[in-house]
């Protein structure tokens, strides 16, 4: 298995792991509200590199037998131009994306792909790496534990 940066040979795998990884936040979404729309295949894989190109970003891919078997796109943002008005603002990271396909999971892949990225981050003067995690997705929240994350923001929610 090799870590490369995303090249377009690999648009079909990109567009399968990111479908696969919607398809598991839909079956363990307590509240509902996530959804496989039928253009995402087609669409999803597009918006998010072109997130990554746009915004300093980088996708890196798990390649194995020529084939992509995990993922990980982060992203630079700018800050907005009134951010300093109520934050410190250091340079930080977003991971945007991250999924290994579910029959190899457990083999040190992700972690390879967050080493991959953090790398990234700190070669680009990142002080921080920031990671959206659903909270219904409890082996991602304790994946990313094991790396040293923690939660600094919930997002509550209500249905009325």
């Amino acid at each position: 298995m090799q870590i490369i940066e995303y090249n377009k040979k690999y648009l079909g795998d990109v567009r399968d792991l990111l479908t696969e990884l919607e398809k598991y936040i839909v079956s363990i979404d307590k509240d509902n509200l996530d959804q496989l729309h039928s253009e995402y295949h087609e669409k999803m894989a597009l918006i998010d590199l072109e997130k990554v190109r746009k915004n300093n970003g980088k996708c890196y891919l798990a390649i194995e037998n020529d084939k992509a078997i995990g993922l990980i796109m982060g992203i630079i943002p700018d800050y907005d131009k009134y951010d300093y008005l109520d934050y410190k603002c250091p340079k930080r990271g977003i991971i945007t994306e991250l999924i290994v396909t579910a029959k190899i999971r457990s083999n040190g892949i992700g972690k390879e792909l967050m080493d991959k990225m953090e790398s990234y981050f700190r070669d680009n003067n990142c002080e921080y790496v920031l990671v959206e995690v659903f909270a219904y997705n409890e082996s991602a929240v304790n994946f990313y534990e094991r790396k040293g994350y923690h939660t600094r923001m919930n997002i509550n929610i209500k249905k009325l």
